[in-house]
């Protein structure tokens, strides 16, 4: 199988670092002509020179998804896409008793309506020309609520149904609507939180979070996390002239973690 992206044009949204990153650099290795995206030009900058003669096919946007503005600018700058990476998206453990209102909408704003302001600016331009891909950066956290991120679990679990929903209602256009779930991920931001528990236990950072996954996420198969480029790799498939018949799909990439044969 020999997927090959050349002559699209692919966002790929919060894509500085972690799994957004490492799609970026696989679209760009398939030939693609990708948009980096980040919350700060100086993010994006680095982003850039971190990709060396890949950046050639690769553009920078500066702005954050989760305003309305920044959406508007986007779509003024780069009308058209074929495909439609929404991957942007925050994380927090904080206590359900303790989140207030402020950061439920952060959360909604982030990681749930970016995702629905793209998509609908550039589905019907994708619906035109016969064929797109619209894939949605859910989790795993999506089906497992986890206790200490509760208002995670559900901007994730809102993803998996506007995905969905899309799909069914773009049927038969030719443009897929797709969610790809990770399970616990060796990103840049899982490294930050795990900083502290290397430093104190002088262990690696593969091996504490392995410990976090064992400790956490008890049902995992694969008993580590993964890594960015192993989350990647199924991005970069769904978004392919082969996925063509998968559409609506909610993909695991979890490591086995939701226990469940469906």
């Amino acid at each position: 199988m020999k997927i090959d992206f050349t002559g699209r044009h692919i966002l790929v949204t919060g894509s500085t670092s972690g799994i957004g990153f490492a799609a970026a650099k696989g679209f760009l290795e398939a030939g693609g002509h990708v948009v980096i995206n980040g919350r700060s030009q100086g993010s994006v900058d680095a982003a850039l020179q971190r990709l060396g003669p890949l950046a050639e096919n690769a553009t920078g946007f500066a702005g954050d998804l989760s305003e309305e503005g920044a959406c508007q600018q986007l779509l003024a700058q780069h009308p058209d896409f074929d495909v439609v990476i929404n991957n942007m998206g925050i994380f927090n453990p904080q206590d359900f008793f303790e989140i207030p209102d402020s950061e439920w909408q952060r959360f909604f704003d982030t990681n749930v309506m970016s995702g629905v302001r793209i998509s609908r600016a550039y589905a019907p331009g994708m619906v035109e020309r016969g064929w797109g891909r619209i894939v949605f950066i859910s989790s795993e956290s999506a089906i497992n609520i986890p206790s200490d991120m509760i208002h995670y679990g559900f901007s994730k679990t809102a993803q998996l149904a506007i995905s969905r929903g899309l799909a069914k209602r773009l049927a038969g256009t030719g443009v897929t609507v797709n969610s790809v779930l990770p399970g616990p991920t060796l990103s840049e931001g899982v490294a930050e939180m795990l900083k502290p528990e290397v430093e104190s236990s002088g262990k690696s950072l593969e091996q504490v979070a392995a410990d976090f996954v064992v400790a956490h996420r008890g049902s995992s198969i694969i008993r580590r996390a993964s890594h960015v480029d192993e989350i990647a790799n199924m991005i970069i498939y769904v978004s392919s002239e082969q996925a063509s018949s998968t559409t609506g799909a909610a993909l695991r990439v979890d490591g086995g973690v939701v226990d469940s044969i469906f």
